[in-house]
């Protein structure tokens, strides 16, 4: 703040408590004119109902002067007078780095509980699943929902399909680095019902109902072009973040015909942002670990209803 506003804020500051002590002194004085202080105003409402001239009440008085009182004090510890900075040398800059150093410290000392131990077992630790499972709603949930389960075109974390592996180590250097996925769009590569036929081949290898003759004729296609990234097989590759095109899992849709066809045709592009910046180290081991015990707790909850259904 410059000079000229520091001495703005100085005198309307000055002038404020001037005019309500003005006031408290005015409003607590008798009548000049001799009326007994219980004398109307000499205004009638509704024929009976008369203004009173009571003086305020001394308790009310006296509160008055005590908020005017500490108001000046107020003004002599703390700024609030233009640059004054006030006898305590208080300030609100002051005030955040006290408050963040504590918070850091309380951190620091949750945290160093949990450095350096291996990530299976903060997987199993409740009190590390705390602490990642608030870290990834605070950062993560935005894009991959509270659950984890993601949504189109967001990866689901809890299961056991993993685009680039689902062990920890991977899984952290994920959270940490980032990630960039890219297809790129074949229309130019793929003439005339190229992308008819491979997209039905895609729809062969993960078993769902698909055109024959035009699966057949994007076999070839699929092989030559397309299984550098996904492999012969369609099963995928985790070095290259390529998805595994011949399970029930898709990151975009739900594997309709449609969907597919926009994929080859269009490509797309996936990016992870690299949280190691904002979260460091140690709350994004949290946040992994957090993402290995759901994803743990599912499968358990999914055994036994394959052991039942098996023959």
């Amino acid at each position: 703040m410059n000079t000229s506003w520091s001495w703005y804020v100085i005198a309307l500051t000055f002038a404020n408590i001037i005019g309500l002590v003005w006031l408290l002194v005015a409003t607590a004085r008798t009548p000049k004119d001799g009326r007994a202080a219980t004398d109307t105003m000499g205004h009638v409402w509704d024929g009976d109902i008369e203004e009173l001239n009571h003086p305020l009440p001394r308790w009310w008085l006296w509160m008055f002067v005590l908020t005017i009182v500490f108001g000046i004090g107020y003004l002599v510890f703390y700024p609030g007078l233009g640059n004054v900075a006030g006898r305590l040398g208080w300030t609100s800059p002051g005030e955040v780095e006290r408050t963040l150093a504590d918070t850091n410290a309380r951190l620091e000392t949750l945290y160093a509980g949990f450095r350096d131990r291996p990530l299976e077992d903060l997987a199993s630790d409740p009190a590390a699943i705390k602490v990642g499972r608030n870290v990834f709603a605070n950062h993560c949930a935005a894009c991959h929902g509270s659950d984890a389960r993601g949504a189109d075109g967001y990866p689901n974390l809890v299961d056991d399909d993993w685009l680039y592996g689902g062990d920890p180590q991977t899984v952290l250097a994920s959270i940490l680095h980032g990630r960039n996925g890219m297809m790129p769009p074949m229309a130019a590569t793929l003439p005339g019902n190229g992308i008819d036929e491979v997209a039905n081949h895609v729809l062969a290898l993960s078993g769902q109902p698909h055109d024959t003759r035009l699966a057949a004729a994007g076999k070839p296609k699929f092989e030559t072009i397309c299984a550098a990234c996904h492999g012969v097989a369609g099963k995928g590759n985790p070095a290259l973040g390529a998805p595994n095109l011949t399970d029930e899992v898709w990151l975009h849709g739900r594997g309709d015909l449609a969907t597919i066809r926009t994929a080859i045709t269009q490509g797309r592009r996936g990016t992870m942002p690299a949280w190691e910046g904002m979260l460091g180290a140690d709350r994004s081991r949290l946040a992994a670990a957090w993402l290995l015990s759901q994803g743990a707790a599912m499968r358990e909850a999914d055994a036994p209803a394959v052991e039942a259904g098996a023959p």
